[in-house]
């Protein structure tokens, strides 16, 4: 990618199992607290699913959206949009020539309730009783166009489709559409909205997911050596990109730089990685080539990390292998922990985490990691938040997807 133009963040937003904002998600996960809780439903019962368990918004959206604005989109787009209202509004309202704003929000599975509901309404009560607004609600690129349409983003709206490394591919996209001189402006981030009962019993028939369902707020617990797969969780998180001149004649005030951005794909498996973590470590090269920083540069890393038994020590592996001794004062972050994993939202996430962490120079906990795994060869933040150094610091964050798709961004202080 070209680095021709600085890239900044101006504006955080988010609505996650944590909390209904940045601020109390960012409070919550520097407690160290647990967003998995036990389904309020009969799922598990009613389709014999063997999960009872999910990190669901802490706030729902229908507590914040009104019901007519509700109607016209899937949940997906909903969780998108709060995140958009509260990221502009966090940036200040840039105003700003509509053609130079773009807007790039990218969803891993898309509208699957609306898919779902609307086959259940065909088969049950017949092609007439189909709503009208049904495609445009399942469409992948729904939540984009939407959030296009609250800012009036006319440089280009997008929407990358890479399985869970989608938000973090969005998030690098936005970066590159200043970069290039298509955009001052860019919202761009992830957003996800499957936990229903088809997906979780997928993904547990995948032998994928957490069974711990007598401990929902325990059972992510990445780098453990009792851990048994991940928390399903849903919520949205967006940035606003400016290039930095724009923000600084504006007077803006500035979280972090966007310095680097990494891409590969593994070409190996369709949802496994590849075991020596070749791909992982060509993204984050990439992204360090590509910010022109060194391996000495970076101090915090937020890692994909899951809570899978075979993912957390390839990326673990990864990570010690491209940074080497540098590693040694590298602090790792496993925030799945706390949220549970947002699929498509989990990379725009990390990165708001990120973000943060550089900003405030404080790396978050990773919990639930009582018996940490012999192999782990890095220093991880557990239990309890930790002071990052001062000067200029970076961090990387790294989101990996079903698929071998392999993405890395870094965030350096300002």
């Amino acid at each position: 990618m070209s680095n021709s133009r600085d890239v900044v963040v101006t504006g955080l937003g988010a609505t996650t199992p944590l909390g209904g904002d940045v601020e109390s998600t960012w409070k919550a996960a520097l407690a160290g607290e647990s967003g998995a809780r036990t389904l309020d439903n009969d799922w598990a019962e009613k389709y014999g699913i063997a999960v009872e368990f999910a990190a669901q918004l802490k706030v729902k959206a229908e507590d914040v959206l009104p019901r007519p604005e509700m109607k016209r989109m899937d949940p997906s787009a909903q969780y998108a949009i709060i995140a958009t209202r509260e990221a502009w509004a966090d940036a200040g309202s840039p105003e700003t020539d509509p053609e130079r704003i773009g807007a790039v929000v990218s969803s891993g599975i898309g509208g699957i309730w609306t898919t779902l509901d609307a086959w259940d309404t065909l088969r049950e009560r017949g092609g007439r009783r189909v709503l009208p607004m049904t495609v445009p609600m399942l469409m992948p690129n729904s939540p984009t166009a939407y959030v296009e349409l609250e800012i009036g983003a006319r440089a280009g709206a997008h929407a990358l489709v890479s399985a869970c490394a989608s938000g973090a591919e969005a998030i690098g996209y936005g970066i590159e559409m200043i970069r290039s001189g298509r955009a001052d402006v860019v919202v761009a981030g992830g957003t996800e909205a499957a936990i229903h009962p088809m997906p979780l019993a997928a993904f547990a028939a995948s032998r994928t997911l957490s069974l711990r369902n007598d401990d929902p707020a325990g059972a992510s617990r990445p780098y453990d050596v009792n851990r048994d797969g991940f928390v399903l969780g849903e919520g949205a998180a967006v940035v606003v990109l400016e290039s930095a001149e724009h923000a600084a004649a504006r007077g803006a005030r500035v979280y972090a730089r966007l310095t680097g951005v990494g891409l590969s794909s593994d070409a190996y498996h369709i949802t496994s990685p590849e075991p020596t973590g070749r791909g992982q470590i060509a993204a984050m090269k990439s992204a360090l080539k590509d910010a022109d920083q060194t391996t000495r540069d970076i101090v915090h890393v937020n890692a994909h990390a899951t809570s899978t038994s075979v993912g957390d020590l390839i990326e673990a592996r990864a990570v010690r292998t491209l940074l080497g001794d540098d590693a040694d004062h590298v602090a790792l972050s496993a925030t799945k922990s706390m949220t549970g994993h947002l699929l498509g939202g989990a990379g725009a996430l990390e990165t708001v985490f990120t973000v943060l962490a550089v900003h405030h120079r404080t790396a978050p906990p990773t919990i639930n990691v009582s018996d940490p795994d012999p192999e782990l060869d890095i220093d991880l933040v557990r239990d309890t938040p930790r002071a990052l150094p001062e000067g200029d610091i970076a961090a990387i964050n790294n989101s990996f997807g079903f698929g071998g798709h392999n993405v890395a961004l870094i965030a350096r202080s300002v």
